[in-house]
């Protein structure tokens, strides 16, 4: 089964062909340095992006694959994101995926990006590499910048959310953590290589939000201001000297809080078999940090097999959207195929 995908559910214009779980070709243009000086992602800016890129990005996804010339023979079915992400960006990709399909009389199937990030631990490369097997049930983990969520996962496409985030998600803490200290945007890159030079990883001890919560809910909000308003009486000499430290601190405050959490899901549930997705997983103090939770209770863990995966990608909407082909979940009128910017992750059977 061959799947040509299209994600723009923010500020990555991203198209892939996969067969299977395999990856034949995959093509990502990073809208990073157009956002940069705004500090954060701005829709509009990334939509005239969308657009200004989205053809030559299929079109270089097309020549990579090298399925010749009549592709589309060869293509069974187009996938999209749908949602959640920018109402303005999710439109471009929509209106292209609908294009082709009428173009070359193919079913589109809607994905929710938030289960191709779950399924991005199961994208392999070109050769079938790395050769990974489902062994369900499964805890996903969904860390990123707008997604911090705990699924319970029974089988393919089968989901129920256990914990998400009530507020800020753990990568918008980052980002804006890294704001505050004077630093662009995206910020947790910069907050992890900073927190590598200390040896005092948790020299402030900022607070650990809901950690002693009997649900498995999210909150990192609180965290922020407790970040705000300790800069705000530091003396400006301190916290350049002690940036480092209080990068570090705050980081660990996150990660902890994401760890705790999750070993309150293994406990509730007695599942030990992990996958993580989303973009701060790139982090890799928090990848090991998951490795000796898994390692304690005895369990797996896996992670996107490529850096590119983190991110987002149409790569892994392929992989998501092979699963729903297989048990029939294909849009039934593409005139009424919408944008969901607040996309649940629902069960789609």
């Amino acid at each position: 089964m061959v799947i040509l995908s299209i994600d723009t559910s923010c500020d990555e214009t991203a198209c892939a062909i996969t067969e299977g779980r395999k990856v034949l070709s995959n093509v990502i243009y990073s809208q990073v340095l157009i956002h940069k000086k705004w500090g954060g992602v701005v829709p509009s800016l990334a939509k005239r992006a969308h657009e200004e890129r989205i053809d030559f990005v299929v079109e270089e996804t097309l020549r990579k694959s090298k399925l010749g010339s009549h592709a589309f023979q060869l293509i069974d079915y187009i996938a999209v994101t749908q949602g959640p992400g920018l109402a303005m960006a999710l439109e471009v990709g929509m209106r292209k995926a609908k294009e082709l399909s009428l173009k070359y009389n193919k079913k589109i199937i809607p994905v929710n990006h938030l289960e191709g990030h779950i399924y991005s631990s199961f994208v392999q490369n070109g050769k079938g590499n790395p050769l990974r097997d489902f062994s369900f049930p499964y805890l996903a983990l969904i860390i990123s910048g707008s997604h911090t969520d705990i699924v319970l996962m029974k089988g393919h496409i089968t989901y129920e959310i256990l914990g998400e985030k009530i507020d800020d998600a753990a990568g918008e803490a980052l980002d804006k953590a890294a704001r505050m200290l004077g630093f662009g945007y995206p910020g947790g890159a910069v907050i992890e290589r900073l927190a590598q030079e200390v040896k005092n990883i948790d020299e402030y001890h900022f607070p650990r939000p809901m950690l002693h919560s009997k649900n498995l809910q999210f909150s990192f909000s609180g965290l922020k201001t407790s970040l705000f308003y300790f800069l705000k009486i530091m003396p400006e000499k301190e916290k350049i000297s002690k940036i480092k430290e209080i990068a570090s601190s705050f980081q660990e405050a996150v990660f902890e809080t994401i760890i705790k959490k999750t070993e309150d899901a293994i406990k509730q549930t007695c599942i030990k078999n992990i996958i993580v997705g989303g973009g701060v997983i790139a982090n890799t103090y928090l990848r090991n940090k998951f490795r000796k939770l898994v390692k304690k209770h005895d369990g797996s863990i896996l992670f996107p097999p490529y850096p590119y995966l983190t991110g987002d990608n149409a790569a892994m909407i392929g992989v998501a959207a092979y699963y729903k082909a297989e048990k029939g979940i294909f849009v039934e009128d593409n005139e009424t195929l919408d944008r969901l910017p607040r996309f649940p992750l629902v069960n789609s059977t």
